[in-house]
This record gives structure tokens, sequence and C-alpha cells, in this order.
């Protein structure tokens, strides 16, 4: 009997045991399932979204494959192209938002039309860091969670104009091949009615006229920053005999246009019919051509620096982190300084 009770005592002991652990195992199952569900409403990554105006400009083209490569891989990057759209880029900013980013960098298509962007932001309180193209700065100041990262256009119109300066005043570089005493000059500008646009022109030519060069503007011609439009726009003004010593352009594909354009009507001489040519932005192929000696000179556009500034930026307004290391000034923007680009400091850029 002795026996017996022994026995049904340890099978007793044991379903105890048994049910205990079944209990226990609930118990976590409903723990971890609870986590899960918390989990499942909480963000598990930042999600950073980014529209831009053209993905086939050189320059932005580049400051994103910049931003995308310093970004930290658990950060995710949904990046859209506007196609030069307005109307498609503020659809996309509906998107970003729909799709839970944290942070919105945008682009602008038309710097003149930010209104409905700006109202989806007030309205789901979202921030936006715009980038490149500059917002007014009304339109700028309507939210503090509203942000501009770029440089200054007048900056570097400025630096464009004293490149082709110094090299006007360099009797060894004989600019003036008429010898007439003037400088008969083409602009490449970008797009009609861009700020940016129009302030590098401006600030270009004054800073020419400030160094007591006498200058004749022979072409104006609005190219979109795009580099097939500068070719076509060049050409014409070659095939129509105009005396053609300087080529001021907005941006370094449009120079690279102009230089495609001698090379296209004249062949292996191009060089030789070549005038001087200066873009702005330091973008891998302007750098290669002031190399190969196709073009004097551009305005470094600090591409890198944007990129981080706008990334650093981003990452701080998604956890929430201190804004006072990054360079914000006036409450609302970063820029990043300019450099001119010659033969001589070229490989420092080219192969960084």
């Amino acid at each position: 009997m002795t026996k017996v009770i022994s026995r049904l005592y340890s099978r007793s002991e044991n379903r105890r045991k048994i049910i205990s652990i079944n209990i226990i195992l609930i118990i976590l199952l409903v723990s971890i399932t609870g986590c899960s569900d918390t989990k499942s409403d909480e963000k598990e990554t930042i999600r950073i979204g980014v529209s831009v105006y053209d993905s086939r400009d050189t320059f932005i083209t580049q400051l994103m494959d910049e931003f995308n490569s310093y970004a930290d891989p658990d950060v995710t990057v949904v990046t859209y192209n506007a196609g030069q759209n307005m109307k498609e880029q503020n659809n996309q900013m509906q998107d970003m938002i729909d799709g839970g980013c944290d942070v919105i960098c945008i682009n602008l298509v038309d710097r003149t039309e930010p209104e409905q962007i700006i109202d989806l932001a007030l309205s789901y309180d979202v921030p936006v860091i715009f980038f490149n193209r500059e917002l007014t700065q009304e339109d700028l100041q309507r939210s503090d969670k509203f942000y501009y990262v770029g440089s200054d256009a007048m900056e570097s119109g400025i630096m464009q104009g004293e490149l082709a300066a110094a090299d006007i005043l360099d009797e060894g570089t004989n600019i003036d091949t008429n010898n007439d005493g003037m400088i008969q000059y083409v602009m490449l500008q970008g797009e009609a009615g861009h700020q940016d646009a129009i302030v590098r022109s401006e600030y270009s030519v004054e800073t020419l006229i400030d160094s007591k060069i006498q200058l004749d503007r022979v072409g104006l011609a609005i190219a979109n920053f795009n580099r097939t439009q500068a070719q076509s726009k060049i050409e014409q003004l070659i095939n129509s005999d105009a005396q053609i010593e300087l080529i001021l352009a907005n941006n370094d594909d449009m120079a690279l246009g102009a230089i495609d354009a001698y090379l296209n009507v004249y062949g292996e001489n191009a060089k030789l019919e070549m005038p001087a040519i200066y873009g702005i932005d330091g973008t891998i192929g302007g750098l290669e051509a002031i190399k190969m000696e196709y073009m004097r000179g551009t305005v470094y556009n600090d591409k890198e620096g944007q990129a981080h500034a706008m990334y650093d930026l981003a990452i701080a307004l998604a956890t929430g982190r201190s804004l006072d290391d990054l360079g914000i000034e006036d409450g609302h923007y970063i820029r990043l300084p300019h450099t001119k680009i010659t033969l001589d400091n070229v490989n420092e850029y080219l192969y960084q």
C-alpha cells in the first residue's frame, strides 16, 4: 500500500508540475504576443521620404547618391522623382505622409508654388527639409519644422565671375581673341524665373564689370540646366557666325553642353575654336572637363556637405535630438560654402 500511495503521490506531483509549466508557458506566450502587438504599432525604423525635381539633373543625382551612401543601414530612405511636374510632386508628398515618413525632404519643382506641400506638412505636422531649390523666406517661416539646406547662389555667381575675370586679366590666356578690348560672351541660364539661375547670372556678370572688364553679350540662352538643350543653343550661335570669347553657364551640365557643341561642329579642331567656358556645381563631368582643359573653371557646390547636413538634420528631427550643433542659421537655414576649381586644384576634388 505504501508503494501504491508513493506512486500515486509521484504521479500527482508530476501532473502539478506539468500544469505549472503549462501555465508559465501560457503567461509567457501572452506576454510575448502583447509585446509584438505593441511593437507593431510602433515604428521599427526611421523613414525619410525624398522627392527630387528631376532625377536627370546630374548634380541632384550625385547629391542623392551621397545621401544614400551616408545613411545608416537601419534607416529607410524612399526616393521619388517628380519629373519636373509640380502636380506629381504634390501627390508624392501625400504618398510620403501616408507611408509614415518621419521627415520629408523636398527638392522643389517650382519654388513659387509650394503651397500644397506646405499645407499638407502643416496639416499632418510633419517636418520638411527643402533642399537645393530655395523657396521664399516667407514660406519657409510658416513652420518651425521647415528647413532649407543648400548654398548661397550669390556667392556662386560672384566666384564664377572672379574665375573668369582672373583669366581675362591674365595676358597669357588671350581670351580677347579679336583684340577689340571687349569680351563677347554668352550666358547659358537655367530655368526662366528660377531664383538661383537669375542670381548666378546677375552676380557673375556684375563681378566681371566690377573688375573693369568690358563685356558684349552676344547671346542669352535659357537651357533649363540641361546639357542637350545647351548644346543645341550654342550650336545655333556657332552656325550663325556669332563671335564668342566667353561662355558663362549656370551649371556644369550646360557648360558641358557648350563643349559638346564645339566638339560636334569642329571635331578635332574644337579646342582651337573653343572659348573660355565656366560652370557651377563641380559635378564629376565638370571636373573631368577641367582636367582635360576643355573648361577653364567651375564653382564647387558642396554636394557631399549638403547631403550630410540634410541627413543629419533629418535624423535629429526624427529622433528629437538637439539641433544646436548642426549649423542652422536664422532658425531655418543650413548653407554650405562654395570653392573655386581650376586646373591647379581640380585633382583635390576629382579624386577625393
